[in-house]
């Protein structure tokens, strides 16, 4: 037993080893790429000149890129993993477009971590066509993950006329996007300075208050239970009652709510 374990632990040391030469090797490529980009022009690097620079061989460069302009988004493929497991590991009480925040959160984290990389990186993606094209396909698998996993809380048999659900989902997973990018472009202008998580968290706020009590209204439970109010002016009715209750309870609860205005 006592052997067992003892053979474990270089494996489990030797590992880890590994994966830290492969992300300092990745981290190499990508700093040759984009000094390499910046030199001499993205279309006169070559893939031999990337790998030389980086003190790698040809085959190597290709053990960890497809391609020249995948080596200056050497994080996207790790970063995907960890908002995916944000997805999957989230309390099943919380609210999914509060999950989506958490996870699209990650990607931003991706940036701020080597400001000044991040920052030259922008500034290339603006003037190379292939990058910029290379950088939207990789936001748009962010998108595609998030407006899943939203669609993913609500159930499509139980569509109906008038449920405007799935059309949340779409438009708030967009708008998580749009506000990550949005901020992140604007710290990348700044030069990566300022809080640019703090920031962040302002536009989900106001993205929360626009779409977070609409998605899921009817699903996600709710702890203020039932109330209602009535208007001033005796005109308008709106209403609060719990998730649970029937249209008949939500009806009982509107009219006493008028018979004591």
């Amino acid at each position: 037993m006592s052997q067992s374990v003892k053979s474990d632990v270089p494996e489990t040391a030797n590992g880890r080893r590994a994966a830290a030469q492969r992300q300092r090797v990745r981290q190499d490529l990508a700093s040759a790429a984009m000094h390499l980009f910046a030199t001499q022009g993205y279309e006169a690097t070559t893939v031999d000149e990337i790998a030389a620079t980086a003190g790698v061989a040809r085959r190597t460069f290709f053990r960890h890129f497809r391609s020249k302009e995948e080596a200056i988004f050497p994080d996207h493929d790790d970063t995907l993993v960890r908002v995916q497991a944000v997805l999957d590991s989230a309390d099943p009480h919380e609210h999914p477009l509060d999950t989506v925040c958490r996870g699209i959160t990650e990607v931003l984290r991706m940036y701020a971590y080597m400001p000044e990389v991040s920052v030259e990186r922008y500034r290339l993606t603006r003037e190379v066509p292939t990058l910029r094209e290379r950088e939207i396909a990789s936001v748009a698998r962010y998108e595609r993950l998030f407006t899943r996993y939203l669609l993913g809380h609500f159930d499509e048999g139980a569509h109906r006329d008038g449920d405007d659900d799935p059309l949340l989902a779409e438009v708030a997973a967009s708008a998580v996007v749009a506000a990550h990018n949005h901020v992140l472009r604007r710290w990348l202008r700044a030069g990566g300075k300022g809080d640019v998580e703090a920031q962040l968290d302002h536009a989900f706020e106001v993205i929360k208050a626009t779409f977070g009590t609409g998605i899921g209204a009817g699903r996600i439970p709710s702890r203020a239970g039932t109330a209602a109010a009535v208007s001033r002016q005796g005109e308008v009715v709106v209403a609060v009652a719990r998730t649970d209750a029937s249209p008949a309870q939500i009806l009982a609860t509107i009219e006493e709510a008028l018979r004591k205005s």
